[in-house]
């Protein structure tokens, strides 16, 4: 695992020196402490070399986590002439199959590691290499053989790459921060990006927060030669695919796809161990890693004072059962410490408040091992989510016209408005308030953080006229829409693993894990499974209210039968209570002082009346507020 950065140009005024990727480079130790690594040509060198009259200037910086091949995995990495350089953050879980066939058809290799496989793959295949891979990764090839620069990311955005295209030079990097380093760096906020982030909390791929920097889309390639972009996918995956199989056909196949992806996921040459939140997810994948280990797994949660966001015992429970060697770290959050290293780490506004449980789980694991497995993804595959159940008893009740006889407005609104997250009042005004919206839209009613009426009365003015004419839905409703003509549970699961999932979830982990050096798997992102599970009718998945019955079906003497019966948590921050207590002080002070940054882009009095609101527990407006105080720290430390 790594972090990766560098550019190519053919203008000597957008040169990156040597020293420029340096700190480039070195702006990603973080990610990779063990080891760092320089390719470099400057334009007049590439001009003069027998490879091309017409080369441009070329940078390639490496930094290093050392996970497999630890004496002779050093990058940038090459083919047998040079011609073809490789960078390449991630993990390739395939990659000794590819070399046996490599190494078939004349290929000879001077490391073990999974990046020369890559680079002999590239040779042999070009951009279709990448459809070959089965891992996680964001790599950077320099093709000196055509002149061209190729960077890719895996099909389910769990590595990420940013860039930069300007005339005569492309950059890009595994974090903005990276790329900041530049002195010519567009910094110009990106209105409609704001605007997206205030309704998802995140910044949909491909855009960033500033104009002019995107993120290369999960599943995609790019290319960049003769000071032409491109981009196109390798990962062709039919949405609205839907398999029909008999119920003991779909069990086999899945506990051959996960337990192969997770034993996969277990080869490492440093201390590996496994997060274990108690949930399905986490405690299936730690029973079978447990199964396919001499030595007992090192298991990890993390727990909370509040009871209502603890769920530590479970994760005991299931350690207990499995027979790992469990750690358990109770934190008390210092909400104000903790949010300028998140600020700094995710580099553009973020405000998933789990990137907070998930930063303290990571920090404890890594003072233990370097590689943990993580059971993201479960929910989404296997429609495990709340929201499905809603969505299916929405559709129900509307196709009777039942949804006129429920409650609206009233004390409905006021007691769901002001209620704990988790309380069934709550539950139930969110969903009413959505039930008259067409069920594309009804979803996102209960995905966004502040809707489109609250948006646009929060707004100045000359904010909302810089807004480009697109509706920030059509993000979602275009995922869902590639799900054809199939069911509401199939088209919301099928729409987060293409939004949700790459956007959120694996922002979230990356961030928090590479932070603290340390490496993430997830077993059931492996593609093989994704397309298996995305092609399962709903009815395998989902019945009588509950969904991952086919994973109960497959793994039902795995874990407790506790687990499978429990209430799902997730993975939360009291953030309201949070708000009325030690961050009172620190959101007044940013959110309504004269120096405030968003100022520029929202009313004060809307901001004041919101927290006025909230203080005095008439709402209970905490996500929204948290959704706010980290774009306002993020603009003082980063703009």
């Amino acid at each position: 695992m790594c972090g990766i950065a560098g550019g190519v140009w053919y203008r000597e005024e957008r040169a990156i020196d040597r020293g420029l990727l340096d700190r480039m480079t070195d702006a990603l130790t973080h990610r990779g402490p063990d080891d760092r690594g320089i390719f470099h040509t400057t334009l007049e060198q590439s001009r003069s070399s027998s490879l091309a009259a017409s080369a441009p200037g070329v940078g390639l910086g490496f930094r290093r986590l050392s996970i497999i091949d630890l004496a002779t995995g050093h990058q940038p990495l090459s083919n047998e002439d040079g011609s073809i350089q490789l960078i390449f953050n991630g993990e390739i879980y395939n990659y000794r199959d590819l070399r046996r066939r490599l190494e078939g058809s004349g290929h000879h290799f001077s490391t073990d590691s999974d990046s020369e496989t890559i680079v002999h793959l590239y040779e042999d295949l070009g951009l279709e290499c990448f459809s070959h891979l089965n891992g996680m990764f964001a790599i950077a090839i320099w093709d000196g053989r055509n002149n061209r620069l190729v960077l890719a990311r895996d099909r389910m955005g769990k590595k990420p790459l940013f860039y930069a295209k300007q005339p005569g030079r492309i950059a890009f990097a595994s974090e903005l921060k990276s790329l900041t380093c530049l002195p010519d760096f567009p910094r110009e906020i990106d209105p409609g990006s704001l605007d997206l982030y205030f309704t998802y909390q995140y910044i949909p791929h491909p855009s960033t927060i500033y104009k002019d920097v995107f993120k290369l889309p999960p599943g995609e390639i790019g290319v960049y030669e003769s000071d032409q972009w491109r981009t196109q996918p390798f990962w062709n995956i039919d949405w609205a695919c839907e398999i029909p199989q008999t119920k003991s056909q779909a069990i086999e196949r899945l506990r051959e796809l996960l337990i192969d992806s997770v034993k996969l996921r277990l080869r490492s040459d440093v201390p590996l161990g496994a997060f274990l939140s108690g949930g399905v997810d986490s405690s299936l994948l730690v029973a079978i890693a447990q199964g396919e280990l001499k030595q007992p797994i090192k298991t990890f949660s993390i727990g909370f004072a509040e009871s209502d966001f603890d769920e530590t015992k479970y994760a005991q429970e299931v350690a207990d059962r499995v027979g790992t060697e469990h750690r358990r770290f109770e934190v008390r959050p210092d909400a104000l410490s903790i949010l300028d290293k998140l600020v700094f780490h995710y580099d553009e506004p973020f405000s998933d408040s789990s990137a907070l449980p998930t930063w303290y789980l990571c920090e404890e694991t890594r003072k233990h091992v370097t590689v943990a497995i993580s059971g993201d993804g479960g929910d989404e595959l296997f429609a495990g989510y709340d929201r499905y159940r809603a969505l299916r008893l929405s559709e129900q009740l509307s196709g009777y016209g039942l949804q006129k006889l429920l409650p609206r407005g009233g004390w409905l609104e006021k007691w769901g408005a002001t209620s704990n997250r988790r309380s069934l009042i709550r539950k139930v005004y969110r969903f009413t308030e959505a039930l008259d919206q067409p069920l594309a839209r009804r979803y996102m009613r209960w995905l966004q953080i502040f809707n489109d009426e609250s948006r646009w009365e929060m707004y100045q003015d000359g904010f909302a006229e810089q807004l480009p004419n697109r509706d920030p839905f059509s993000f979602l409703e275009h995922a869902w829409n590639r799900s054809g003509n199939r069911d509401s549970i199939a088209k919301a699961s099928m729409a987060d693993l293409q939004t949700y999932l790459p956007c959120d979830l694996m922002t979230k982990v990356d961030i928090a894990s590479m932070a603290h050096s340390l490496e993430a798997r997830q077993p059931f992102l492996d593609y093989r499974l994704v397309e298996f599970a995305a092609a399962l009718p709903t009815s395998l998945k989902f019945s009588h209210g509950r969904g991952k019955q086919l994973l109960r079906e497959a793994f039902r003497d795995w874990i407790p039968e506790s687990i499978w019966k429990r209430p799902k948590m997730g993975f939360g921050i009291p953030v309201g209570a949070w708000f009325r207590g030690p961050l009172k002080a620190k959101t007044e002070s940013l959110l309504l002082g004269s120096d405030a940054r968003c100022h520029r882009f929202l009313r004060p009095d809307i901001l004041r009346s919101m927290i006025n609101r909230h203080m005095s527990g008439s709402s209970n407006e905490g996500y929204r507020l948290w959704n706010l105080l980290f774009l306002e720290a993020w603009l003082r430390r980063w703009e």
